[in-house]
């Protein structure tokens, strides 16, 4: 059993001031790592745990989420600190009472997902690789978007599908996409944009007084699109906050079919970690986009 002791001790050092785990109590709702808020001499903080084999994905998480508080932009939790003892690891974060506020401001959401689109980097990538989910999202840094989506992103998950047993129609399917990818951005060249990277519904949260909050991000620079098109990929967001985002930043009219691109590797992803139905939807999309060349 991992020791409080020890989280207790880095807390106080981060912070500067004591902190002893007087009350740890289970949070659920996340599949990869368990959950706890801890409480004690008057302070929250929100824990994971895992394993071991689990703290360059954590140094990554919290790199991602300084990343994103820094930017100044959507509100997200704090990164305190992180490490491991011989039990297993921990990312500790700033606890933020997400129990939901009586008229959360979806627009605010939009607006704030447009401002942070709009910190800009020179080259596509991140400093670091980190996950997607428990997959190793490899975000090594280039000038050129396309070779980034082809080689660090649909290209890496193909070859996972491959090492996975999927082979037939979706790897062909899946070269010829590769191929012809500089067809999707006929006159366009997207600027290296702060995302969150795995922007779902279960991924974002209204605080007690209305602001939008986001969490467990795959932090890198890309087309500001990806982060759009996640958002429809499962559901989940209101009207108004597509309609705020588009007012502040538009999109153009190539997104509507983009927008298929970049959730393909999501659904790579999902195939990658758990088979079942995605194999006949990955195949359905790349037809689809191959129809549009």
């Amino acid at each position: 059993m991992l020791s409080w002791t020890e989280i207790s001790a880095q807390i106080s050092a981060s912070q500067g001031s004591p902190f002893i785990v007087e009350k740890a109590s289970s949070v659920g709702g996340g599949c990869i790592n368990q959950a706890y808020k801890i409480e004690g001499k008057g302070q929250r903080f929100f824990v994971k745990l895992n394993d071991r084999r689990s703290l360059a994905m954590f140094e990554a998480e919290a790199a991602g989420l300084r990343e994103l508080y820094d930017s100044d932009t959507l509100q997200v939790p704090e990164p305190v600190c992180w490490g491991e003892d011989s039990s297993g690891t921990w990312l500790v974060m700033e606890y933020l009472d997400m129990t939901g506020a009586a008229s959360p401001d979806a627009a605010a959401l939009g607006t704030g997902l447009a401002a942070m689109h709009q910190r800009t980097s020179d080259k596509f990538g991140w400093k670091r690789d980190n996950t997607i989910g428990s997959t190793a999202q490899i975000n090594t840094p280039t000038y050129d978007w396309v070779q980034f989506w082809r080689e660090c992103r649909l290209g890496y998950q193909l070859k996972l599908a491959q090492t996975n047993g999927h082979t037939g129609k979706l790897l062909v399917s899946g070269d010829k996409l590769l191929a012809s990818l500089d067809s999707f951005f006929p006159g366009r060249g997207p600027a290296p944009a702060l995302l969150h990277g795995d922007l779902w519904s279960g991924n974002y949260g209204f605080a007690r007084d209305g602001r939008p909050v986001v969490f467990d991000p795959a932090v890198y620079y890309g087309d500001r699109e990806t982060d759009v098109a996640m958002t429809e990929l499962f559901g989940g967001f209101p009207a108004s906050f597509y309609a705020a985002y588009r007012e502040t930043y538009p999109l153009d009219a190539g997104y509507n079919i983009r927008k298929t691109l970049y959730n393909l590797y999501h659904i790579l992803n999902h195939l990658n970690l758990f088979g079942g139905g995605y194999r006949h939807q990955a195949e359905q999309m790349m037809a689809s986009l191959l129809s549009e060349i």
